[in-house]
Protein backbone atom coordinates (compact mmCIF):
# COMPACT_ATOMS: atom_id res chain seq x y z
CA UNK A 1 0.00 0.00 0.00
CA UNK A 2 0.79 3.92 -0.28
CA UNK A 3 1.95 3.44 3.70
CA UNK A 4 4.14 0.91 3.55
CA UNK A 5 6.14 2.47 0.61
CA UNK A 6 6.64 5.74 2.41
CA UNK A 7 10.36 5.90 3.02
CA UNK A 8 9.87 7.69 6.45
CA UNK A 9 6.22 7.37 7.01
CA UNK A 10 6.16 9.33 10.76
CA UNK A 11 8.21 12.40 9.09
CA UNK A 12 6.04 12.31 5.66
CA UNK A 13 2.88 12.28 8.09
CA UNK A 14 4.38 15.60 9.72
CA UNK A 15 5.20 17.23 6.75
CA UNK A 16 1.84 16.82 5.33
CA UNK A 17 -0.11 17.77 8.38
CA UNK A 18 2.16 21.20 8.57
CA UNK A 19 1.35 21.88 4.94
CA UNK A 20 -2.03 20.58 4.75
CA UNK A 21 -3.83 24.18 4.57
CA UNK A 22 -2.08 25.61 1.56
CA UNK A 23 -2.46 25.40 -1.99
CA UNK A 24 1.51 24.29 -2.20
CA UNK A 25 0.54 21.53 0.29
CA UNK A 26 -2.52 20.32 -1.54
CA UNK A 27 -0.34 19.81 -4.30
CA UNK A 28 2.49 18.27 -2.61
CA UNK A 29 0.27 15.94 -1.09
CA UNK A 30 -1.11 14.80 -4.65
CA UNK A 31 2.14 14.53 -5.84
CA UNK A 32 3.44 12.47 -3.34
CA UNK A 33 0.71 10.05 -3.73
CA UNK A 34 0.96 10.16 -7.23
CA UNK A 35 4.46 9.05 -6.90
CA UNK A 36 3.56 6.25 -4.57
CA UNK A 37 1.59 4.72 -6.89
CA UNK A 38 3.71 4.99 -9.82
CA UNK A 39 6.42 3.01 -7.49
CA UNK A 40 4.02 0.41 -6.52
CA UNK A 41 3.36 -0.27 -9.82
CA UNK A 42 6.92 -0.75 -10.91
CA UNK A 43 7.68 -2.90 -8.07
CA UNK A 44 4.42 -5.37 -8.05
CA UNK A 45 1.23 -6.43 -9.77
CA UNK A 46 -1.80 -4.64 -9.86
CA UNK A 47 -4.01 -6.00 -7.17
CA UNK A 48 -7.32 -5.33 -8.48
CA UNK A 49 -9.24 -8.57 -10.03
CA UNK A 50 -11.18 -9.52 -12.37
CA UNK A 51 -14.33 -8.82 -10.45
CA UNK A 52 -16.37 -12.31 -12.00
CA UNK A 53 -14.82 -15.42 -14.59
CA UNK A 54 -16.38 -18.31 -15.95
CA UNK A 55 -13.71 -20.77 -16.75
CA UNK A 56 -13.01 -21.10 -20.46
CA UNK A 57 -13.59 -25.09 -21.47
CA UNK A 58 -12.65 -26.84 -24.65
CA UNK A 59 -15.97 -26.82 -26.16
CA UNK A 60 -15.64 -22.80 -25.27
CA UNK A 61 -12.18 -23.08 -27.65
CA UNK A 62 -13.44 -25.18 -30.07
CA UNK A 63 -17.00 -23.15 -30.62
CA UNK A 64 -16.32 -19.76 -29.21
CA UNK A 65 -19.17 -17.14 -27.84
CA UNK A 66 -19.76 -15.04 -30.75
CA UNK A 67 -18.77 -12.07 -28.39
CA UNK A 68 -15.33 -13.64 -27.23
CA UNK A 69 -11.73 -13.99 -28.92
CA UNK A 70 -10.32 -17.21 -27.50
CA UNK A 71 -7.45 -18.11 -29.42
CA UNK A 72 -4.83 -16.38 -31.65
CA UNK A 73 -7.31 -16.73 -34.35
CA UNK A 74 -10.43 -16.55 -32.69
CA UNK A 75 -11.15 -20.13 -33.44
CA UNK A 76 -9.12 -23.27 -33.75
CA UNK A 77 -9.10 -23.69 -36.84
CA UNK A 78 -7.41 -20.32 -37.88
CA UNK A 79 -9.97 -18.33 -39.61
CA UNK A 80 -9.42 -14.90 -37.70
CA UNK A 81 -12.72 -14.18 -38.59
CA UNK A 82 -15.98 -13.02 -36.53
CA UNK A 83 -19.06 -13.99 -36.65
CA UNK A 84 -19.97 -10.39 -34.96
CA UNK A 85 -22.11 -7.96 -37.27
CA UNK A 86 -23.18 -5.15 -35.60
CA UNK A 87 -20.75 -3.18 -37.95
CA UNK A 88 -21.74 -3.80 -41.09
CA UNK A 89 -20.52 -2.25 -44.77
CA UNK A 90 -23.58 0.80 -44.18
CA UNK A 91 -22.06 1.86 -40.82
CA UNK A 92 -18.57 0.60 -40.76
CA UNK A 93 -17.69 4.64 -42.23
CA UNK A 94 -19.19 5.66 -38.09
CA UNK A 95 -16.49 3.98 -36.59
CA UNK A 96 -15.02 6.16 -33.73
CA UNK A 97 -12.39 6.02 -31.31
CA UNK A 98 -13.46 4.70 -28.08
CA UNK A 99 -10.89 4.04 -25.34
CA UNK A 100 -6.90 3.27 -26.11
CA UNK A 101 -4.07 2.30 -24.00
CA UNK A 102 -0.04 2.86 -24.17
CA UNK A 103 1.60 -0.20 -24.34
CA UNK A 104 4.97 -1.25 -23.37
CA UNK A 105 8.34 -0.04 -25.71
CA UNK A 106 9.50 -2.75 -27.84
CA UNK A 107 7.97 -4.99 -31.09
CA UNK A 108 4.46 -5.17 -31.16
CA UNK A 109 2.62 -7.69 -32.37
CA UNK A 110 -0.03 -8.77 -30.37
CA UNK A 111 -3.23 -10.57 -30.54
CA UNK A 112 -5.69 -9.63 -27.46
CA UNK A 113 -7.95 -12.43 -26.21
CA UNK A 114 -11.06 -11.49 -24.68
CA UNK A 115 -13.64 -13.74 -22.53
CA UNK A 116 -16.33 -12.10 -20.06
CA UNK A 117 -15.73 -8.41 -20.71
CA UNK A 118 -12.18 -8.37 -20.23
CA UNK A 119 -9.30 -7.74 -22.12
CA UNK A 120 -6.11 -9.66 -21.64
CA UNK A 121 -3.23 -7.88 -23.77
CA UNK A 122 0.52 -8.97 -23.97
CA UNK A 123 2.70 -6.04 -24.22
CA UNK A 124 6.40 -6.43 -25.50
CA UNK A 125 8.99 -8.16 -22.97
CA UNK A 126 6.14 -10.22 -21.30
CA UNK A 127 3.97 -7.91 -19.44
CA UNK A 128 0.36 -8.69 -18.95
CA UNK A 129 -2.28 -6.73 -18.79
CA UNK A 130 -6.10 -7.65 -18.33
CA UNK A 131 -8.49 -4.62 -18.80
CA UNK A 132 -12.13 -3.97 -18.94
CA UNK A 133 -12.73 -4.42 -22.46
CA UNK A 134 -15.57 -2.02 -22.79
CA UNK A 135 -13.52 0.79 -20.89
CA UNK A 136 -9.67 0.04 -20.63
CA UNK A 137 -9.74 -0.14 -16.95
CA UNK A 138 -6.23 -1.72 -16.02
CA UNK A 139 -7.66 -4.89 -13.46
CA UNK A 140 -4.46 -6.52 -13.13
CA UNK A 141 -0.96 -6.79 -14.64
CA UNK A 142 1.99 -9.51 -14.50
CA UNK A 143 5.51 -7.94 -15.53
CA UNK A 144 8.09 -10.88 -15.87
CA UNK A 145 11.75 -10.22 -14.62
CA UNK A 146 14.61 -10.70 -16.77
CA UNK A 147 18.37 -11.39 -15.12
CA UNK A 148 19.22 -9.81 -18.76
CA UNK A 149 18.06 -7.57 -21.04
CA UNK A 150 18.00 -10.21 -23.82
CA UNK A 151 14.12 -11.00 -23.31
CA UNK A 152 13.03 -7.47 -23.06
CA UNK A 153 11.49 -5.82 -25.87
CA UNK A 154 10.90 -9.28 -27.14
CA UNK A 155 6.88 -9.43 -29.05
CA UNK A 156 4.36 -11.60 -27.58
CA UNK A 157 2.48 -12.25 -30.95
CA UNK A 158 -0.06 -13.94 -28.37
CA UNK A 159 -1.53 -15.42 -25.13
CA UNK A 160 -3.76 -18.28 -24.47
CA UNK A 161 -6.73 -18.79 -22.28
CA UNK A 162 -7.82 -22.36 -20.59
CA UNK A 163 -10.19 -22.64 -17.41
CA UNK A 164 -9.11 -20.39 -15.08
CA UNK A 165 -5.30 -19.32 -16.80
CA UNK A 166 -3.92 -17.15 -18.68
CA UNK A 167 -0.70 -19.08 -20.48
CA UNK A 168 2.15 -17.17 -21.25
CA UNK A 169 5.21 -18.31 -23.67
CA UNK A 170 8.21 -15.97 -22.59
CA UNK A 171 11.01 -14.64 -24.27
CA UNK A 172 13.62 -16.46 -22.35
CA UNK A 173 11.73 -20.11 -23.51
CA UNK A 174 9.35 -20.74 -19.86
CA UNK A 175 5.51 -21.37 -19.99
CA UNK A 176 3.71 -19.11 -17.18
CA UNK A 177 0.25 -19.90 -16.07
CA UNK A 178 -1.54 -17.05 -14.45
CA UNK A 179 -4.43 -16.91 -12.72
CA UNK A 180 -7.01 -14.87 -14.89
CA UNK A 181 -8.28 -13.36 -11.32
CA UNK A 182 -5.48 -11.76 -10.29
CA UNK A 183 -2.31 -12.03 -12.62
CA UNK A 184 -1.10 -14.46 -9.93
CA UNK A 185 1.38 -17.05 -11.27
CA UNK A 186 -0.21 -20.67 -10.84
CA UNK A 187 2.56 -22.67 -12.11
CA UNK A 188 6.02 -22.15 -14.14
CA UNK A 189 8.14 -24.60 -16.00
CA UNK A 190 11.43 -23.82 -17.75
CA UNK A 191 11.37 -25.79 -20.93
CA UNK A 192 14.22 -24.95 -23.17
CA UNK A 193 17.72 -22.78 -22.39
CA UNK A 194 17.76 -19.21 -23.15
CA UNK A 195 21.55 -18.98 -22.90
CA UNK A 196 21.46 -21.32 -26.15
CA UNK A 197 19.35 -18.63 -27.92
CA UNK A 198 15.96 -20.41 -27.27
CA UNK A 199 13.30 -18.66 -26.93
CA UNK A 200 9.37 -18.15 -27.41
CA UNK A 201 7.59 -15.35 -29.26
CA UNK A 202 4.64 -17.35 -30.23
CA UNK A 203 1.78 -18.40 -27.90
CA UNK A 204 0.58 -22.08 -27.19
CA UNK A 205 -2.83 -23.59 -28.64
CA UNK A 206 -4.41 -25.36 -26.10
CA UNK A 207 -6.16 -28.82 -27.12
CA UNK A 208 -8.15 -31.33 -25.51
CA UNK A 209 -6.15 -29.66 -21.48
CA UNK A 210 -2.56 -29.86 -23.71
CA UNK A 211 -0.67 -26.76 -23.95
CA UNK A 212 1.22 -27.35 -26.97
CA UNK A 213 3.72 -25.07 -27.99
CA UNK A 214 6.82 -24.59 -30.60
CA UNK A 215 10.04 -23.59 -30.06
CA UNK A 216 12.31 -20.48 -32.15
CA UNK A 217 15.64 -19.37 -31.35
CA UNK A 218 17.03 -22.47 -33.47
CA UNK A 219 20.06 -20.60 -35.62
CA UNK A 220 22.97 -21.81 -33.58
CA UNK A 221 24.76 -25.32 -33.15
CA UNK A 222 23.33 -27.34 -30.32
CA UNK A 223 22.75 -31.02 -29.76
CA UNK A 224 18.93 -30.48 -28.39
CA UNK A 225 17.40 -29.75 -32.25
CA UNK A 226 14.41 -27.31 -32.26
CA UNK A 227 11.08 -28.80 -31.00
CA UNK A 228 7.41 -28.81 -30.25
CA UNK A 229 6.03 -29.83 -26.88
CA UNK A 230 2.80 -30.34 -24.95
CA UNK A 231 2.35 -29.68 -21.24
CA UNK A 232 -0.68 -30.62 -18.87
CA UNK A 233 -2.24 -27.24 -18.54
CA UNK A 234 -3.31 -27.82 -14.94
CA UNK A 235 0.01 -28.42 -13.55
CA UNK A 236 2.76 -27.85 -16.54
CA UNK A 237 4.09 -31.64 -16.69
CA UNK A 238 5.86 -32.04 -19.91
CA UNK A 239 3.91 -34.43 -21.51
CA UNK A 240 5.69 -34.83 -25.11
CA UNK A 241 8.16 -33.49 -26.79
CA UNK A 242 8.36 -33.68 -31.14
CA UNK A 243 11.24 -32.55 -32.73
CA UNK A 244 10.88 -30.57 -35.86
CA UNK A 245 14.19 -31.65 -37.10
CA UNK A 246 14.93 -35.04 -38.43
CA UNK A 247 17.64 -36.71 -36.19
CA UNK A 248 20.13 -39.58 -37.38
CA UNK A 249 19.20 -42.71 -37.43
CA UNK A 250 15.44 -41.68 -37.15
CA UNK A 251 13.10 -41.72 -39.99
CA UNK A 252 13.83 -38.92 -42.48
CA UNK A 253 17.31 -38.34 -40.45
CA UNK A 254 19.44 -39.13 -44.06
CA UNK A 255 17.80 -36.13 -45.37
CA UNK A 256 19.82 -33.79 -43.94
CA UNK A 257 22.90 -35.89 -45.37
CA UNK A 258 25.86 -37.15 -43.11
CA UNK A 259 25.27 -34.02 -40.75
CA UNK A 260 25.89 -35.23 -37.09
CA UNK A 261 22.32 -33.53 -34.89
CA UNK A 262 24.90 -31.16 -33.95
CA UNK A 263 24.93 -29.14 -36.82
CA UNK A 264 21.17 -29.74 -37.81
CA UNK A 265 19.82 -26.43 -37.22
CA UNK A 266 16.73 -24.35 -38.09
CA UNK A 267 13.13 -25.81 -37.54
CA UNK A 268 11.96 -23.27 -35.46
CA UNK A 269 7.71 -23.48 -35.00
CA UNK A 270 7.04 -19.91 -34.17
CA UNK A 271 3.86 -19.53 -35.29
CA UNK A 272 0.97 -21.30 -33.54
CA UNK A 273 -0.73 -23.99 -35.07
CA UNK A 274 -4.63 -25.20 -35.46
CA UNK A 275 -6.54 -27.72 -34.29
CA UNK A 276 -9.00 -30.54 -35.71
CA UNK A 277 -11.43 -31.63 -33.37
CA UNK A 278 -13.03 -34.49 -35.21
CA UNK A 279 -10.21 -35.28 -36.73
CA UNK A 280 -7.61 -35.10 -33.65
CA UNK A 281 -5.04 -33.49 -35.10
CA UNK A 282 -3.03 -30.54 -34.87
CA UNK A 283 -1.37 -28.56 -37.57
CA UNK A 284 2.46 -26.45 -37.21
CA UNK A 285 4.53 -24.78 -39.76
CA UNK A 286 8.35 -25.41 -39.38
CA UNK A 287 10.86 -22.83 -40.43
CA UNK A 288 13.66 -23.06 -42.96
CA UNK A 289 16.78 -25.04 -42.08
CA UNK A 290 19.98 -22.76 -41.32
CA UNK A 291 22.00 -21.97 -42.25
CA UNK A 292 20.11 -20.77 -44.83
CA UNK A 293 21.57 -21.47 -48.07
CA UNK A 294 22.22 -25.30 -48.49
CA UNK A 295 26.15 -24.10 -49.41
CA UNK A 296 26.51 -22.31 -45.64
CA UNK A 297 24.71 -25.76 -44.16
CA UNK A 298 27.08 -28.11 -45.90
CA UNK A 299 24.03 -30.41 -47.68
CA UNK A 300 21.64 -30.47 -50.12
CA UNK A 301 19.16 -32.92 -48.91
CA UNK A 302 15.61 -32.16 -48.53
CA UNK A 303 16.30 -31.21 -44.28
CA UNK A 304 13.30 -32.92 -43.37
CA UNK A 305 11.37 -31.89 -41.29
CA UNK A 306 11.89 -27.86 -42.06
CA UNK A 307 10.13 -26.18 -45.26
CA UNK A 308 6.54 -28.69 -44.00
CA UNK A 309 3.47 -28.31 -42.63
CA UNK A 310 3.17 -31.26 -39.50
CA UNK A 311 0.22 -33.06 -38.53
CA UNK A 312 0.73 -34.12 -34.61
CA UNK A 313 -1.90 -36.10 -32.23
CA UNK A 314 -1.88 -33.86 -29.76
CA UNK A 315 -2.23 -36.63 -27.33
CA UNK A 316 1.27 -38.07 -28.02
CA UNK A 317 2.92 -35.57 -30.33
CA UNK A 318 3.18 -38.47 -32.50
CA UNK A 319 3.54 -37.34 -36.65
CA UNK A 320 0.65 -38.70 -38.35
CA UNK A 321 1.32 -37.15 -41.36
CA UNK A 322 3.79 -34.11 -42.94
CA UNK A 323 4.34 -32.52 -46.24
CA UNK A 324 7.61 -30.72 -47.37
CA UNK A 325 6.72 -27.49 -49.00
CA UNK A 326 10.02 -26.56 -50.26
CA UNK A 327 12.89 -29.66 -49.90
CA UNK A 328 16.52 -28.21 -49.69
CA UNK A 329 15.04 -25.07 -49.28
CA UNK A 330 18.13 -22.20 -49.70
CA UNK A 331 17.08 -18.57 -49.86
CA UNK A 332 15.36 -18.40 -46.45
CA UNK A 333 11.86 -18.89 -47.78
CA UNK A 334 10.12 -19.95 -44.65
CA UNK A 335 6.81 -21.93 -44.68
CA UNK A 336 6.45 -21.92 -41.20
CA UNK A 337 2.94 -19.32 -41.01
CA UNK A 338 -0.35 -19.68 -40.11
CA UNK A 339 -2.45 -23.23 -41.20
CA UNK A 340 -5.98 -22.48 -41.80
CA UNK A 341 -8.75 -24.94 -41.93
CA UNK A 342 -11.27 -24.96 -44.46
CA UNK A 343 -13.37 -27.45 -46.07
CA UNK A 344 -13.60 -27.15 -49.96
CA UNK A 345 -16.58 -29.22 -51.96
CA UNK A 346 -16.92 -31.73 -48.89
CA UNK A 347 -12.92 -32.46 -48.50
CA UNK A 348 -11.09 -31.19 -45.63
CA UNK A 349 -8.45 -29.32 -46.22
CA UNK A 350 -5.67 -26.95 -44.65
CA UNK A 351 -4.31 -23.87 -46.28
CA UNK A 352 -0.85 -22.16 -46.07
CA UNK A 353 0.97 -19.26 -47.46
CA UNK A 354 5.06 -18.74 -46.83
CA UNK A 355 7.22 -16.21 -48.00
CA UNK A 356 7.28 -17.29 -52.09
CA UNK A 357 3.15 -15.98 -51.80
CA UNK A 358 2.30 -19.77 -53.23
CA UNK A 359 -0.78 -20.49 -51.45
CA UNK A 360 -1.25 -24.72 -50.51
CA UNK A 361 -3.99 -26.66 -50.29
CA UNK A 362 -3.79 -30.08 -48.85
CA UNK A 363 -5.80 -32.93 -47.71
CA UNK A 364 -5.89 -32.42 -43.68
CA UNK A 365 -6.51 -36.03 -42.84
CA UNK A 366 -4.01 -37.81 -44.97
CA UNK A 367 -1.18 -34.90 -46.01
CA UNK A 368 -2.21 -35.18 -50.36
CA UNK A 369 -1.46 -32.42 -52.10
CA UNK A 370 -4.30 -31.01 -53.72
CA UNK A 371 -3.33 -27.57 -54.75
CA UNK A 372 -0.91 -24.58 -54.95
CA UNK A 373 -1.12 -21.22 -56.71
CA UNK A 374 1.53 -19.22 -57.64
CA UNK A 375 0.96 -15.18 -56.73
CA UNK A 376 3.25 -14.68 -59.52
CA UNK A 377 6.23 -12.60 -57.61
CA UNK A 378 8.94 -15.04 -56.34
CA UNK A 379 11.49 -16.27 -59.09
CA UNK A 380 13.61 -18.70 -57.36
CA UNK A 381 11.57 -22.04 -58.09
CA UNK A 382 9.27 -23.88 -60.49
CA UNK A 383 5.86 -25.06 -59.11
CA UNK A 384 4.63 -28.54 -60.76
CA UNK A 385 0.39 -28.20 -60.50
CA UNK A 386 -0.23 -31.32 -60.67
CA UNK A 387 1.87 -32.68 -58.19
CA UNK A 388 3.14 -29.50 -56.07
CA UNK A 389 6.48 -30.37 -56.32
CA UNK A 390 9.40 -27.77 -56.63
CA UNK A 391 11.95 -27.12 -58.54
CA UNK A 392 14.96 -24.26 -58.17
CA UNK A 393 15.32 -22.53 -61.75
CA UNK A 394 18.64 -22.59 -63.32
CA UNK A 395 21.42 -20.19 -61.62
CA UNK A 396 19.06 -19.76 -58.35
CA UNK A 397 21.12 -21.61 -56.03
CA UNK A 398 23.83 -19.39 -53.83
CA UNK A 399 27.18 -19.67 -54.08
CA UNK A 400 29.64 -18.75 -51.29
CA UNK A 401 30.82 -15.23 -51.33
CA UNK A 402 29.04 -14.26 -54.37
CA UNK A 403 26.08 -11.68 -54.45
CA UNK A 404 22.49 -13.26 -56.00
CA UNK A 405 19.90 -11.00 -56.70
CA UNK A 406 15.95 -13.20 -55.92
CA UNK A 407 12.51 -12.04 -55.43
CA UNK A 408 10.50 -12.08 -53.02
CA UNK A 409 13.91 -10.74 -50.32
CA UNK A 410 14.29 -12.42 -47.05
CA UNK A 411 10.71 -10.19 -45.69
CA UNK A 412 9.32 -12.51 -48.30
CA UNK A 413 5.79 -11.95 -50.30
CA UNK A 414 3.86 -13.13 -47.26
CA UNK A 415 4.93 -13.10 -43.89
CA UNK A 416 3.81 -13.86 -40.36
CA UNK A 417 1.20 -10.68 -40.47
CA UNK A 418 -1.64 -13.86 -40.96
CA UNK A 419 -4.39 -13.70 -43.51
CA UNK A 420 -7.36 -14.17 -42.51
CA UNK A 421 -11.10 -16.16 -44.37
CA UNK A 422 -14.48 -14.72 -45.00
CA UNK A 423 -17.20 -17.79 -45.11
CA UNK A 424 -19.24 -15.23 -47.25
CA UNK A 425 -16.92 -15.40 -49.87
CA UNK A 426 -14.51 -18.14 -49.74
CA UNK A 427 -11.87 -16.15 -49.73
CA UNK A 428 -8.34 -15.51 -47.76
CA UNK A 429 -7.39 -12.08 -47.82
CA UNK A 430 -3.70 -11.72 -47.42
CA UNK A 431 -1.01 -8.26 -46.64
CA UNK A 432 1.58 -8.90 -48.54
CA UNK A 433 5.04 -6.61 -49.59
CA UNK A 434 6.20 -6.31 -53.74
CA UNK A 435 10.45 -6.57 -52.81
CA UNK A 436 13.37 -8.26 -53.87
CA UNK A 437 17.12 -8.75 -52.89
CA UNK A 438 20.58 -9.16 -53.62
CA UNK A 439 22.49 -10.98 -51.19
CA UNK A 440 25.61 -12.72 -50.18
CA UNK A 441 25.71 -16.11 -48.66
CA UNK A 442 29.39 -16.95 -46.56
CA UNK A 443 30.16 -19.90 -44.40
CA UNK A 444 29.77 -19.99 -40.75
CA UNK A 445 31.72 -21.24 -37.66
CA UNK A 446 31.17 -25.08 -37.26
CA UNK A 447 31.60 -25.73 -33.63
CA UNK A 448 28.83 -26.13 -30.97
CA UNK A 449 27.28 -22.49 -30.41
CA UNK A 450 28.24 -21.38 -34.06
CA UNK A 451 26.13 -21.77 -36.91
CA UNK A 452 23.46 -18.97 -37.85
CA UNK A 453 22.20 -18.09 -40.70
CA UNK A 454 25.11 -17.53 -43.35
CA UNK A 455 23.67 -14.31 -44.76
CA UNK A 456 26.79 -11.61 -44.50
CA UNK A 457 25.36 -9.23 -47.39
CA UNK A 458 22.00 -7.53 -48.00
CA UNK A 459 20.26 -4.77 -49.91
CA UNK A 460 16.59 -4.61 -50.80
CA UNK A 461 15.04 -3.25 -53.86
CA UNK A 462 11.15 -3.02 -55.01
CA UNK A 463 9.99 -5.85 -57.18
CA UNK A 464 9.88 -4.73 -60.50
CA UNK A 465 6.13 -5.44 -61.17
CA UNK A 466 5.42 -3.41 -58.15
CA UNK A 467 4.50 -0.13 -60.11
CA UNK A 468 6.88 1.42 -57.16
CA UNK A 469 4.52 0.19 -54.67
CA UNK A 470 5.74 -1.58 -51.57
CA UNK A 471 2.58 -3.30 -50.05
CA UNK A 472 -0.70 -4.69 -51.15
CA UNK A 473 -4.00 -6.59 -50.07
CA UNK A 474 -5.26 -9.57 -52.01
CA UNK A 475 -8.26 -10.91 -51.81
CA UNK A 476 -7.62 -14.50 -53.22
CA UNK A 477 -10.32 -17.53 -53.56
CA UNK A 478 -9.98 -20.76 -52.16
CA UNK A 479 -9.50 -22.23 -55.83
CA UNK A 480 -6.25 -19.63 -56.35
CA UNK A 481 -8.63 -16.64 -58.16
CA UNK A 482 -7.46 -13.20 -57.27
CA UNK A 483 -11.38 -11.76 -56.74
CA UNK A 484 -9.52 -8.07 -56.46
CA UNK A 485 -6.50 -6.52 -54.79
CA UNK A 486 -5.20 -2.73 -53.46
CA UNK A 487 -1.71 -1.69 -53.09
CA UNK A 488 0.16 0.71 -51.29
CA UNK A 489 3.14 3.08 -51.63
CA UNK A 490 4.16 1.44 -48.23
CA UNK A 491 3.29 -2.23 -46.74
CA UNK A 492 0.27 -3.79 -45.30
CA UNK A 493 2.27 -5.16 -42.17
CA UNK A 494 -0.81 -5.96 -39.95
CA UNK A 495 -2.87 -9.38 -39.70
CA UNK A 496 -6.34 -9.17 -41.37
CA UNK A 497 -9.46 -9.76 -39.41
CA UNK A 498 -12.81 -10.43 -41.01
CA UNK A 499 -16.18 -10.24 -40.11
CA UNK A 500 -19.94 -11.52 -40.72
CA UNK A 501 -20.67 -7.72 -41.30
CA UNK A 502 -18.69 -7.92 -44.91
CA UNK A 503 -15.58 -6.63 -43.41
CA UNK A 504 -11.72 -6.86 -44.08
CA UNK A 505 -9.77 -5.15 -41.61
CA UNK A 506 -6.15 -4.14 -42.18
CA UNK A 507 -3.51 -1.70 -41.22
CA UNK A 508 0.20 -0.01 -43.21
CA UNK A 509 3.09 0.95 -42.38
CA UNK A 510 1.85 4.73 -43.37
CA UNK A 511 -0.21 4.36 -39.84
CA UNK A 512 -3.87 3.84 -41.90
CA UNK A 513 -6.06 1.49 -40.12
CA UNK A 514 -8.59 0.15 -43.50
CA UNK A 515 -12.07 -1.54 -43.47
CA UNK A 516 -12.58 -2.78 -46.79
CA UNK A 517 -15.94 -4.70 -48.67
CA UNK A 518 -15.13 -8.33 -48.42
CA UNK A 519 -16.76 -8.67 -52.21
CA UNK A 520 -15.61 -5.64 -53.91
CA UNK A 521 -13.00 -4.84 -52.07
CA UNK A 522 -14.14 -0.91 -51.79
CA UNK A 523 -12.81 0.93 -49.24
CA UNK A 524 -15.27 1.72 -46.42
CA UNK A 525 -13.13 3.41 -43.32
CA UNK A 526 -10.03 4.89 -43.21
CA UNK A 527 -8.59 6.21 -39.86
CA UNK A 528 -4.68 7.15 -39.28
CA UNK A 529 -3.30 5.82 -35.60
CA UNK A 530 -0.03 7.63 -33.93
CA UNK A 531 2.12 5.19 -36.00
CA UNK A 532 2.17 1.70 -37.63
CA UNK A 533 -0.31 -0.28 -37.61
CA UNK A 534 0.55 -3.65 -36.57
CA UNK A 535 -0.25 -6.83 -34.99
CA UNK A 536 -3.28 -8.44 -35.01
CA UNK A 537 -6.51 -7.05 -34.85
CA UNK A 538 -9.49 -8.80 -33.24
CA UNK A 539 -13.55 -7.57 -32.75
CA UNK A 540 -15.27 -8.31 -29.73
CA UNK A 541 -18.64 -7.36 -28.07
CA UNK A 542 -19.41 -6.26 -24.47
CA UNK A 543 -22.74 -5.88 -23.22
CA UNK A 544 -24.59 -5.48 -26.74
CA UNK A 545 -21.89 -3.17 -27.96
CA UNK A 546 -19.72 -4.39 -30.98
CA UNK A 547 -15.62 -2.87 -30.93
CA UNK A 548 -13.00 -3.53 -33.23
CA UNK A 549 -9.07 -3.67 -31.24
CA UNK A 550 -6.69 -2.60 -33.75
CA UNK A 551 -2.59 -2.18 -32.40
CA UNK A 552 -0.01 0.21 -33.31
CA UNK A 553 3.88 -0.14 -32.84
CA UNK A 554 6.94 -0.37 -33.49
CA UNK A 555 9.94 -3.33 -34.50
CA UNK A 556 8.39 -6.28 -36.30
CA UNK A 557 10.92 -7.43 -38.36
CA UNK A 558 12.40 -6.68 -41.91
CA UNK A 559 8.74 -5.24 -43.31
CA UNK A 560 8.85 -2.30 -40.89
CA UNK A 561 13.10 -1.90 -41.65
CA UNK A 562 12.72 -1.58 -45.65
CA UNK A 563 10.73 1.42 -45.60
CA UNK A 564 13.15 3.47 -44.71
CA UNK A 565 15.26 1.87 -47.29
CA UNK A 566 12.88 1.62 -50.34
CA UNK A 567 9.94 4.30 -49.57
CA UNK A 568 12.35 7.14 -47.73
CA UNK A 569 9.71 9.71 -48.12
CA UNK A 570 7.33 7.92 -45.66
CA UNK A 571 8.23 8.66 -42.20
CA UNK A 572 6.35 7.42 -39.19
CA UNK A 573 7.07 7.93 -35.61
CA UNK A 574 9.81 5.37 -33.73
CA UNK A 575 8.04 5.12 -30.54
CA UNK A 576 4.20 4.45 -29.54
CA UNK A 577 3.07 1.13 -29.31
CA UNK A 578 -0.45 1.57 -27.94
CA UNK A 579 -3.90 -0.34 -28.71
CA UNK A 580 -6.66 1.54 -30.24
CA UNK A 581 -10.47 0.45 -29.86
CA UNK A 582 -13.30 1.93 -32.11
CA UNK A 583 -17.20 0.98 -31.68
CA UNK A 584 -20.15 2.91 -33.25
CA UNK A 585 -21.34 6.08 -31.72
CA UNK A 586 -23.58 4.79 -28.40
CA UNK A 587 -26.87 5.60 -29.05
Amino acid sequence: TADALMPSRVGSEMCIRDRMDTQEGKFMLRFMISAVFVMASAIGPVSAQVPSFEPVTDAMLEEPPPESWLNWRRTRDGWGYSPLDQITRENVDDLRLEWSWAMEAGSQQTTPIIHGGVMYLANPGNLVQALDAATGDLLWEYRRQFPTARGRGRPNRNISIYEDKIILNTADANIVALDAHTGEVVWEVDVADQDKGFHYTGGALVADGKVISGMAGCMRFWDDGCFITAHDADTGRELWRTSTVARPGEPGGDTWGDLPMLFRGGGDAWITGTYDADLGLTFWGVAQAKPWAQVSRRTDGDALYTSSTLALDPNTGEMQWFYQHHPGESHDMDEVFERILVDVDGRPSVFTMGKLGILWQLDRQTGEFINATDLGYQNIVDVDSATGQLSFRPNMIPELDEALDFCPSHSGVKSWRAMSYSPETEAFYIPLTLNCTSTVYSDVEWREGGGGNGMVGRKNFLHPDSGGNLGEFVAMHVSGEILWSHRQRTPYISAALTTAGGLAFVGTYDRDAYAYDVSTGEQLWKTRLPTSVQGFPVTYEVDGRQYVAIGAGIGGGSWVSMPAELTPEKRRPNAGNGLFVFALPAE
